[in-house]
This record gives structure tokens, sequence and C-alpha cells, in this order.
């Protein structure tokens, strides 16, 4: 009883290797043309631009919120930030205007709640970073092309009555 059993693992064990084996070189051959963006060594470091592009808002206040184009993305920095320090652990500008107790002075959106703690207050660490997700804009061109349309309408200036 137990030769038959060896017997059928032995021979699924070789169909299986045998049919991995041509499935990786059938599956090879159409990506073989594909090329990254970076060249054909993928530990190359990225090449910076040519040339340094503008960010589409200057001062922050002066430019208005940017449109999201679908549910959840994070809002889009509508002012340069290249003129503000270094997020720490000690120091976050954005939060100079944008943390709760300062936000209606400044005339800037208020932090999401879901950035803020229990206390309502305080910025939670896991949300201290804002530029990981919240990043300025650039007239610059896709490195890809993208045929990616929103479903979300702009926000009006005034609701409708």
């Amino acid at each position: 009883m137990r030769k038959p059993a060896l017997l059928l693992l032995a021979a699924a064990t070789a169909a299986l290797l045998i049919g991995c084996a041509t499935t990786s070189a059938t599956l090879s051959a159409p990506f073989s043309g594909v090329a990254s963006l970076r060249g054909a060594d993928a530990a190359t470091p990225d090449q910076a631009p040519a040339e340094a592009k503008a960010y589409s808002g200057r001062r922050p206040g002066s430019q208005q919120p940017i449109a999201r184009t679908y549910d959840g993305q994070p809002p889009l920095v509508p002012h340069a930030i290249d003129n503000f320090d270094e997020i720490t652990v000690d120091d976050n500008q954005c939060l100079e205007c944008h943390a709760p107790a300062n936000a209606a002075k400044k005339g800037a959106p208020k932090l999401a709640d879901s950035h803020l703690g229990a206390d309502r207050l305080a910025v939670r660490m896991e949300r201290y970073q804002c530029n990981s997700c919240h990043v300025p804009q650039v007239d610059a061109p896709p490195l890809v092309g993208n045929r990616f349309a929103g479903h979300l309408k702009a926000p009006s200036a005034a609701p409708a009555r």
C-alpha cells in the first residue's frame, strides 16, 4: 500500500515541476520588452529632473483648495512648502496653521478628526508626518501615460438654493 502512494506522490511532484518550468518560460516571454523608468538596472538611483518645477501655489492662503478626484483622497496642499522646515518630532510647521486651536484664527482648514487623539486637540503621532500623504502640486507632465478620470466634482463656491 505504501508503494502506490509513493509512486503517486513522485508523479505529482514531477508534474508540478514540469508545469512550473513551462509556465515560467511562457510568462516571461511577453514581458521581455518591458523597461523600467530608471533603465535596465533596478539598483540605479532615480535621476533628478533637469530643472526644478514651481509649485502651483505660492503663499499659504492665496490659493483655493484643490478638488479631490476620488473618495478618501488626502487633500492636496495648495501652497508651496519649499520654505518650510523639515518635520521633526519636536516641530511641525503645518500645525501652526492647521491645528484645531489655530485653524480658525489663520483661516486654514482644520486637521481632520481622524488625525487627532481622544482629546481632539493633540495630533496622533502616526498622523504627524503630514507630507507622507498630503503633497503640494507642481505643473509637470506625467512620467507615464494615464487615463484616470476622477469621479468627484470640484467644490462649489456657494451652495445652490
